[in-house]
Formats: C-alpha cells, structure tokens, sequence
C-alpha cells in the first residue's frame, strides 16, 4: 500500500529534499506540501494524508499549535523534524505531548553528505508510523481557533500540566483487545527495568505519573532517544512526577523514589552493589541505549528480583534481555496492543511467551505501585 505523504516545513529547500528522497520510494506519494502550521491544517483537511512531516519553527504557526489543531480536526501520524539541541529536545517532547508520534534530527549537512543513510532513515520512519495504531490516540483539550498567534516559547519549564491526551479516532486496523491479566502478586522487587522505543516518551510520562513519591524500588529507564535529548526528557519527567527523574551517571546509585534515563548515545549497565555504569555506545549494536543490555545485566546482578516491563515501540529490543530475566525467576510485563503507539518491542516479548502479564499503558503504573512492597 501506498504510503500518502504532507510535508510541511517554511524552507523550500528542505521541502524539496524531504519530497525528493520520499519520492524516490515506490511505496511512498508525496500529495502536498504546505510552508506553515496553518496551510498544513489545511492541507491534511483536504489531502488526508497518512502520514504529516512536520517542522516546529514557521511563520504564522509553529509546529506544535498545528499537530494540536490537526489531532484535534483530522487526527493524522506526524514525524517531527528537530535539532539536535537541548532546546530543540524541549521542542520535541512538547510536539510529542501533542500527539506526534515520532521525530527525526533535522540535519542539512547529512542530507547533503550521506544522502543513503538519510533516505534509508527517513522512509523506514515514514512507513513505520503509517502502521501506528491510532486506536492509542486521544482527544485533546480543544484547541484555540486557528487564527489565534503562535506561542512564542515552549510549555517546557512551567508548572506541570496534566498530560495532554490523544485524539479519538477509528483505527485503520483495529487492535485486538488483550486478555485481561491479573492483578500482580507483591514482591520484595529490588529493580524495575522499563524499556520503550515510539511512543514511549508519552507511554513512560503516563506510567510514571502514577507512581507515589515513596514508591519502594529503584527504576531503571531505557528509552531509544539521541543523545541530546535524553537530559531534558530527564528533567521534563522530573517536574511532572513525583518520583525524582534524572539522566543517569557513571557511579549513580539505585535507590527508591528514583528513576535513572539511559543517556542516549552510551549503555547503562547496573551491578549487584546497586551502582550504575555507562558505557560507550558500541558501534556494532544498532540501539544505543539498548534494552537487552540493560536488562541483561540485571538479570545478572539481581536474579529473580526483577520486574521488568517493555512498552511500545519498533523492533524487538529487550526480548533477550528479557529472556535473561526471566530464566532468572524475574517478572516481565508487556504494554498491550490496544494502548500501544508501535507494537513491536511487546508483541516480541508476548509471542517469545515471556510475558508473566499484559496490562493496558493506563493500568501499568497503579499496577507497578500494586506489585512493588
């Protein structure tokens, strides 16, 4: 099937890049362009489009106000292009708090310089979040009337509003409700390990939320991110929880109430002391941070004192890890495929029957302070 594509950015060079690399693929059709927020609003009204690429900063609407309109009016998958800035990161997550599904660096000079490796990145992005469950989405609080101004700086920073829902709409597939899992048995877990790729900035913001300021393990987060953004995903998590949130350090140590980020680029390792190490990221491996190395490692440290759980996302990364874990007695839980963004990364753990139970994204986090004692 013919993936239908609305590329939206005010640089009519990056528009005419972004269209030609899309273009060259057969599986993909370029249908419109439009050079701000509100032509795009425009544009996937009447183009329905599959998928939107979406710029932030533009003339007369940025980016986010427009994915809000658009999932508002015509709830459509949106790739966010981003600098790889600490700013631009901030950016990214309140595009993605939105309701885009998934962003790319926007770099000028890879395009220009490895035009392969860019097309290839670009396309598998563009397909992927085609597929996207759109049943996972929700409605959002209505947005302002288009003709209202842009925001002149990100939400990031302020006090922490509650998370901005999805919008509602009739998926293209629609996803097979999950068995209902029990209500988890109470254990002395000494770690909880969770792992995500797309729609996990989303899915960890609403886990973690749920969870109460004592809770009684350490956490553990591995979130495929570049290295730019995890420290802000960080300290976004940070302000809206009431755990404490931090990018992790070599030599950090796990204690309750905490929750460490695997900084994006390196491997987080942990110990059977309770300390965190960060390795560099290996050349060889495709995910850096990766979920199989983190868990990995736990299931060496902490045996059978493991709850592990892995949450949307493409791929398969985290299922040898959790194959590990659960050799050691440990727990593993899958986000469901009803709630899930991309299910990738959990249909892997289900269908290797490694799954000791699938819970809804919204019941994950009542379910964790549940099972933790």
């Amino acid at each position: 099937m013919v993936v239908k594509v609305l590329v939206v950015d005010d640089s009519g060079f990056f528009r005419r890049r972004v269209s030609e690399i899309l273009s060259a693929d057969s599986n993909i059709q370029v249908v419109g362009t439009a050079t701000n927020g509100k032509e795009a609003i425009d544009q996937a009204l009447a183009l329905k489009p599959d998928v939107i690429t979406m710029d932030y900063e533009m003339p007369m609407m940025d980016g986010i106000t427009a994915v809000r309109h658009i999932m508002q009016r015509c709830p459509t998958p949106v790739l966010m292009f981003s600098s790889l800035t600490h700013e631009g990161a901030r950016v990214t997550l309140d595009a993605l708090d939105a309701g885009a599904v998934d962003f790319l660096p926007k770099n000028f000079e890879d395009i220009s310089r490895n035009p392969e490796k860019v097309k290839q990145m670009l396309c598998e992005k563009v397909h992927s979040i085609s597929r996207s469950n759109r049943s996972s989405f929700r409605a959002p609080v209505a947005p302002a009337p288009v003709a209202a101004p842009a925001p002149t700086s990100s939400s990031f920073g302020r006090p922490a509003p509650a998370p901005v829902a999805r919008p509602a709409v009739a998926p293209a597939r629609t996803a097979a409700p999950s068995p209902a899992s029990p209500a988890p048995k109470r254990k002395a877990y000494k770690l909880v390990a969770i792992g995500t790729s797309t729609g996990g900035p989303v899915a960890l913001q609403r886990v973690l939320t749920q969870l109460p300021a004592n809770f009684p393990a350490p956490i553990v987060l591995i979130q495929h991110m570049p290295a730019a953004f995890t420290k802000a995903f960080a300290e976004r998590l940070d302000k809206l929880c009431r755990i404490s949130v931090k990018e992790a350090e070599d030599g950090d140590i796990l204690r309750p109430g905490l929750a460490l980020l695997a900084p994006g680029g390196k491997q987080m390792m942990v110990d059977g002391r309770g300390a965190v190490k960060i390795l560099p990221g290996d050349e060889r491996l495709n995910y850096k941070p990766c979920v199989d190395i983190t868990f990995g490692s736990a299931a060496k440290s902490y045996g059978d004192k493991v709850l592990a759980v892995v949450l949307t996302g493409m791929g398969a990364d985290g299922r040898e890890g959790a194959r590990l874990l659960k050799q050691g007695g440990s727990s593993i839980w899958a986000q469901d495929e009803a709630s899930c963004v991309i299910y990738g990364m959990p249909m892997a753990i289900v269908k290797a029957d490694l799954a000791d139970a699938v819970y809804s994204l919204d019941d994950i986090g009542k379910h964790l302070v549940e099972a933790c004692h």
